[in-house]
């Protein structure tokens, strides 16, 4: 099913996440990102339009400019993604320059969905870039969001922006293949849940643990985005994005992940 899906969507939203974007020494994964944009180019050629939300900025800050590593302070924080997003887009450019594909940017906050006439914008923005054979790289504009206008992480953000966009499917590449029963990491038993018809009833029959290192979201998010775009008949899929092409072997049928079916 998995496979069948990506091959009957046009409109495809993929948002990757810090973990997915950073090394184990938390320097920015610059190989993946040009294996990606490579996997992209492949899905283009074939008709596709791809839009990407990105997370990375704070990684990314971190790797230019490591003597703030260790600061908490929220205006460190913000300053690092201000410094980060700049090195983050540079690497998307260079990754799908090497494609031949030009990259647009967009920083958006809780407030650019919920006014209806900057959520226009963005979609409008959305469809003439896509048309033109340009990728959006999206991300939520933390360097300026405070609390009471943030989305928090980029799983929802990723939500909002496929139900904007009227996309087909949403993937959602993580550094975990998918859902579990229950956390693979300490019970050997845990099985890959492979299809979700419903919501509830998955939430009733699994542990949902914390967010893990570099990333913002955890299961728990990722569940919430499900909820978003399965109402509006938009298939959500979670893979593991850090395996080797992943976007390829999803759509050739070699890969797992779990797809939550729209409504």
């Amino acid at each position: 099913m998995i496979s069948e899906s990506l091959k009957k969507a046009r409109k495809i939203v993929i948002k990757i996440g810090s973990n997915t974007l950073a090394k184990a020494d938390g320097t920015q994964n610059t190989e993946f990102m040009a294996d990606f944009a490579e996997q992209c180019s492949a899905l283009i050629k074939q008709g596709k339009q791809v839009v990407i939300v990105s997370s990375g900025a704070q990684v990314a800050g971190v790797s230019t400019t490591k003597e703030w590593a260790r600061k908490k302070d929220v205006h460190y924080r913000q300053a690092l993604c201000s410094i980060g997003q700049v090195e983050l887009m540079h690497q998307w450019r260079k990754a799908f320059g090497a494609q031949n594909i030009h990259i647009g940017q967009l920083l958006l906050t809780k407030d650019d969905f919920e006014n209806e006439h900057r959520s226009l914008n963005i979609r409008n923005t959305l469809f003439t870039l896509v048309d033109e054979g340009v990728v959006p790289i999206i991300n939520e504009n933390d360097s300026v969001s405070i609390d009471e206008m943030k989305i928090g992480d980029n799983d929802n953000l990723s939500a909002l922006t496929a139900i904007l966009w009227s996309a087909d499917l949403l993937i959602l590449f993580s550094d975990i293949d998918g859902i579990y029963s229950d956390n693979p990491k300490t019970n050997k038993d845990a099985k890959l849940i492979e299809t979700v018809k419903s919501i509830p009833e998955l939430r009733s029959s699994i542990k949902i643990g914390e967010a893990n290192s570099f990333g913002t979201g955890g299961i728990e998010t990722k569940i919430q985005a499900a909820e978003k775009t399965t109402v509006y008949g938009i298939p959500l899929l979670l893979a593991n994005g850090s395996k080797e092409k992943a976007l390829e072997n999803l759509e050739n049928g070699t890969a797992h992940g779990t797809l939550f079916l729209a409504e």
